[in-house]
């Protein structure tokens, strides 16, 4: 599997298809690059498609540091310029969102288009809450506290769906799989400063998408980025939580793929 060294890390990553264009999609906290599989599956035949596991989750290193959302955003502008792939157009979920607004703003030569899905501009409103669950992993495993983060992580449609109990039985086995160390991804997010005043740096084409059940960055969230990012165009997902690109892939792949194609250079 390919690794490549980006700031002192042994990063996992995957690249599909040989299009002319680039989507790199970045991840949320307590997951991996397999969370955008169906989108992988989808774009790669019409464009080159990498993913990548965050530094301490997947199968990238974990690392003693590095786990605040700067040195993230470095390791992001590391990732392209290694690989080559020019201006991308980059996606991001939840903490990948996070990433994702540091690329637009400070290094806009990078970009042609950026994807924000299901993520904020703000500091952690959850953190008291979140620092608990952190705690309880930290001492007894991620399987301790997994019933109330799947609630976190998706919303009651998806997760009352008798039709997708397998689904969701996936999602569990894929969540187990994080070690005690994920305690050093969760505590860079819990501890992430606020990028609002930055959002007005950011000219490239933006999509906004949110589902209108996610709890831990509600639509509201999104509402603010897009008002604070002059080009930039909101979707809500129907019937979806904080995980839609599971959820609602179908949904995922039309609004990704008209966005995209709308972009002329």
């Amino acid at each position: 599997m390919p690794h490549i060294r980006i700031n002192d890390c042994n990063y996992y990553y995957e690249s599909h298809g040989d299009g002319e264009e680039t989507v790199v999609l970045s991840h949320g906290l307590l997951w991996s690059s397999h969370l955008f599989y169906k989108q992988v599956a989808f774009l790669k035949d019409r464009y080159r498609v990498i993913v990548y596991d965050h530094r301490g989750q997947g199968r990238s290193e974990v690392t003693m540091g590095g786990y605040d959302m700067d040195s993230l955003y470095q390791d992001a502008v590391a990732l392209i310029e290694t690989l080559g792939t020019g201006p991308v157009h980059f996606g991001g979920l939840s903490m990948g969102g996070f990433v994702a607004m540091r690329l637009a703003a400070r290094r806009p030569d990078l970009l042609r288009s950026l994807i924000l899905m299901e993520t904020s501009a703000g500091p952690e409103p959850n953190k008291f809450k979140y620092t608990i669950l952190n705690t309880l992993v930290k001492f007894f495993g991620v399987a301790s506290v997994t019933k109330p983060v799947m609630k976190i992580m998706f919303g009651e449609t998806f997760l009352q769906d008798e039709r997708r109990r397998e689904e969701r039985e996936e999602w569990i086995r894929e969540l187990q799989k994080n070690q005690k160390s994920i305690v050093k991804a969760v505590g860079g997010v819990l501890e992430r400063q606020g990028v609002e005043s930055e959002l007005g740096n950011i000219t490239c084409p933006t999509l906004i998408l949110v589902g209108t059940e996610d709890k831990a960055t509600t639509p509201d969230k999104a509402e603010f980025i897009h008002a604070h990012i002059p080009n930039s165009r909101l979707v809500y997902v129907n019937n979806a939580g904080h995980t839609a690109a599971i959820e609602a892939p179908e949904v995922y792949n039309k609004e990704i793929e008209a966005f995209l194609s709308s972009i002329k250079y």
